[in-house]
């Protein structure tokens, strides 16, 4: 009777540890596929900051003269002038005269422009994650490769000293650290 309520204990503690590591193997999946998020410092570091060679006042200013809107949008980039309108700012520039073309120009010149620093910031992080990884690939080969050096151990099949295939089983008259 013993016997049996022992085995019954003896399956519990095997089920309840096959569970125990299923939950844990799928948290470290979790860890795994964890994206980094970007702190407000980085995503400062990282938006296109406002630099407008030609000011606002500037723009309403060729509006109202008649500029076309085409001739205005090359001024803008040939001065390399990025704007961080609000919409309000927007609307304001709208009601003083600013064509609605250039105010789109405006905002998909501003988008796309953080589009592609942020495609810069996430290239340059997967090159560092590469370079990383080269460089464990690398550590880890020296460390692996390490007993080719180590004169107790032989030099590969054409060196002299003890071998794991020498000696009564694997390894007995072989250094613990050349196995």
């Amino acid at each position: 009777m013993q016997k049996m309520s022992f085995i019954k204990v003896g399956l519990i503690c095997l089920f309840s540890l096959n569970m125990l590591s299923c939950a844990t193997h799928s948290q470290q999946s979790e860890k795994d596929t964890q994206i980094d998020r970007i702190s407000e410092a980085e995503l400062a570091r990282i938006l296109p900051q406002p630099l407008a060679m030609l000011s606002l006042d500037d723009l309403v200013k060729l509006s109202k003269e008649g500029v076309a809107t085409d001739e205005i949008i090359e001024k803008i980039k040939m001065s390399n002038s990025f704007y961080d309108l609000s919409p309000s700012q927007s609307i304001e520039l709208n009601k003083q005269g600013v064509d609605s073309k250039l105010l789109d120009y405006i905002h998909t010149s501003r988008e796309l422009a953080l589009r592609n620093n942020v495609a810069d910031e996430i290239n340059q992080r997967k090159k560092n994650a590469q370079t990383e990884l080269e460089n464990l690939k690398r550590q880890l080969w020296l460390q692996q490769n390490q007993r080719m050096h180590n004169p107790f151990c032989g030099y590969g099949a054409f060196g002299s000293g003890f071998r794991h295939h020498f000696g009564f089983g694997a390894g007995f008259a072989t250094p613990l650290d050349c196995w």
